[in-house]
């Protein structure tokens, strides 16, 4: 799991698009995205995942989603079963903490990223995005049309955990079944959708702050959040319509924080990773002295480092094997 020699390893690509980026991205890296979608469905029936994108797709189309369009023009340039289910539905860990720089001038994002696909830490690309309230650059896929992380440069930065999976009673895979099935009943939109919209719309780290707590989503979900002062922080718990905020330096991991509020936390050792990120310094240092299990693991995709103030923002994909790409910094 050690960190190899940046030099070695290739860059991550970085691609200027404007509001269209999901298929922006995917026309600029089509066969990245199917090398991804081969790693991702490997070993799941095709008919399994026509059922799937069917199910996704009569979900979007239901509840009139606002991107079908989007995601319909996606699954005819891949041309292959797999991409409805994959546009709304996710399965990761994440560890990420909130405060402010060492010098108190600004505030800060840490974002750790794990999921069991591989080759989504080689593959990571950053999309520098222009919109109509202002640029935002998110760490991405070729054609994934939420946003999980990113930094808008003077407004702020924010990165979307999976919440715990609510228990029904049954085995892990009952579970899981039953809250895709909730997911599938609600008439909103995704939490990655949500993130998508507060880098797209929203002005200042209040305004984001009030619509990720207000907008009702179809899943639960934790975000964190930082502005460019070095008070503005926050880690928003969420259900579908309730909210929970944790106001000024915080971590998130995958299992809840709020009094009273229960589920089966995820990822890997989800209480210790939390504790762990707790006390990890705010800082820019390509060493990543602090990445140690068990917020590093065989997971771990993405290392990500955002200071919205600064306009500035680390990153670096890994595998199972350790550092899969060079480190990179953006300066706005």
């Amino acid at each position: 799991m050690s960190n190899r020699m940046s030099k070695a390893l290739p860059a991550i690509t970085v691609i200027s698009v404007g509001p269209d980026f999901p298929t922006a991205t995917l026309a600029a890296e089509l066969p990245r995205a199917n090398a991804l979608l081969d790693l991702a469905t490997k070993g799941v029936p095709l008919r399994a995942l026509r059922m799937l994108d069917q199910v996704s797709r009569n979900w979007l189309v239901r509840h009139a989603n606002a991107h079908l369009g989007e995601i319909d023009a996606i699954a005819r340039m891949l041309d292959r079963p797999g991409t409805y289910f994959l546009s709304v539905n996710y399965e990761w860990g994440c560890t990420c903490r909130v405060g402010p720089s060492a010098d108190h001038a600004s505030s800060r994002l840490i974002r750790v990223l794990d999921w069991r696909t591989p080759g989504l830490g080689r593959n990571i690309i950053a999309a520098n995005v222009e919109g109509a309230t202002g640029s935002f650059i998110t760490l991405t896929w070729p054609g994934y049309t939420g946003v999980l992380q990113g930094m808008a440069p003077g407004r702020f930065s924010a990165a979307l955990n999976q919440a715990p999976m609510r228990r029904s009673g049954g085995f892990l895979a009952f579970d899981w079944a039953m809250n895709k099935r909730r997911v599938w009943g609600m008439p909103h939109g995704t939490p990655a959708h949500l993130l998508r919209a507060v880098f797209e719309r929203a002005k200042t780290f209040e305004e984001a702050r009030r619509t990720l707590i207000e907008t009702p989503i179809a899943s639960p979900a934790i975000f964190s959040l930082a502005g460019i002062a070095p008070q503005d922080t926050c880690v928003i718990e969420r259900t579908e319509v309730a909210a929970q905020v944790h106001d000024g330096p915080g971590v998130a991991a995958n299992n809840w924080q709020a009094a009273g509020w229960k589920g089966r936390p995820r990822g890997d050792d989800s209480a210790g990773r939390a504790c762990q990120m707790a006390s990890v310094e705010l800082a820019f240092d390509d060493a990543l002295p602090w990445l140690q299990a068990p917020i590093l693991n065989q997971y771990t995709r993405l290392v990500a480092i955002a200071d919205a103030k600064q306009g500035r923002l680390m990153a670096q994909g890994y595998e199972a094997d350790g550092a899969a790409t060079a480190v990179l910094h953006y300066s706005a």
